[in-house]
């Protein structure tokens, strides 16, 4: 990692020389990989610029799912949804980023009670008292990224689903509070996991998390399913999502042959996700997006 001369500039822009600047904290890292430790490069750890671009995409994503919060109710149709994000998006100056995302044909991921995720808004879908939603939302601005995800509860749903839902959003926060820096992402996916299950639910394995901020998605992956002490360091300035996926029924999943994209139970139960796009400092996590 330690490419950069000690008078040159620092890789992280600051204009600073880089004996002043990241030398000392790129030392940290390189010492914690002489150890045997998996850690990122520079490509996973982002600017001050840069988080300052991302930072600013999220106060739009979150005024986005705002809207929908203000909006959505039983009567409402997916496509509906689909507009108020698209529409909202072009306002407040951004793009839709999943909109032709490698072919996705909406603005927004529209999930009701047994699709897991991906699902794809249409006219025909129209929400109903007891559906349980996840409305997914991304949003480029300026050319940064910044995602999240929240689930609303239609009228009045059963006691599963709101425990369903309830448990998914705590396991969030729970997974947050283990996001330190020089800690792992091991710490995150443990903490998730042992919740989930304690409470009778089941995480989905094959879909994770991911590192976002300059694309829609970078490395690193984020499993929320994992060993304390395990997989990538966490440092300062890397950027990522935590999105566990949980299941009321069995964790197995299976993709819509038709559309491509929705990914539903494969036993038919229910099943929530809560998405944040969090930031690693010093001082502790800083969610950017949620």
């Amino acid at each position: 990692m330690l490419k950069t001369g000690r008078n040159d500039a620092c890789w992280c822009g600051s204009g600073k020389k880089y004996k002043n600047c990241h030398l000392a904290f790129d030392q940290r890292i390189e010492n914690y990989e002489i150890m045997g430790e998996e850690v990122p490069d520079h490509k996973m750890i982002k600017t001050p610029a840069q988080i300052q671009g991302i930072r600013e995409a999220g106060i739009v994503n979150n005024q986005i799912l705002d809207i929908v919060g203000e909006h959505i109710k039983a009567g409402i149709s997916t496509q509906e949804i689909n507009n108020l994000v698209h529409e909202n998006t072009i306002r407040l100056g951004g793009i839709p980023a999943p909109l032709n995302f490698e072919g996705f044909p909406k603005s927004v991921c529209t999930s009701i009670n047994d699709v897991v995720c991906h699902g794809i808004p249409t006219p025909e879908r129209i929400l109903k008292d007891g559906d349980i939603i996840n409305v997914d939302v991304t949003t480029i601005l300026n050319g940064y990224y910044a995602d999240a995800s929240r689930m609303y509860c239609i009228g009045k749903v059963s006691e599963e689903a709101e425990k369903l839902v309830r448990v998914t959003k705590e396991s969030v926060d729970l997974g947050l509070k283990e996001a330190r820096a020089w800690g792992h992402l091991g710490d995150i996916g443990a903490v998730i996991s042992e919740y989930i299950y304690a409470n009778g639910f089941t995480v989905v394995r094959e879909i994770g998390g991911h590192g976002v901020g300059l694309e829609f998605h970078e490395e690193p992956w984020v499993s929320h399913i994992g060993t304390r002490g395990t997989d990538m360091l966490l440092v300062p300035g890397m950027v990522f999502t935590i999105e566990p996926m949980v299941n009321a029924g069995k964790a197995d999943v299976v993709q819509d042959s038709k559309d491509g994209w929705t990914i539903y139970t494969k036993d038919g139960s229910l099943s929530a996700q809560w998405e944040y796009t969090i930031l690693i400092t010093e001082d502790g996590p800083e969610v950017l997006a949620r």
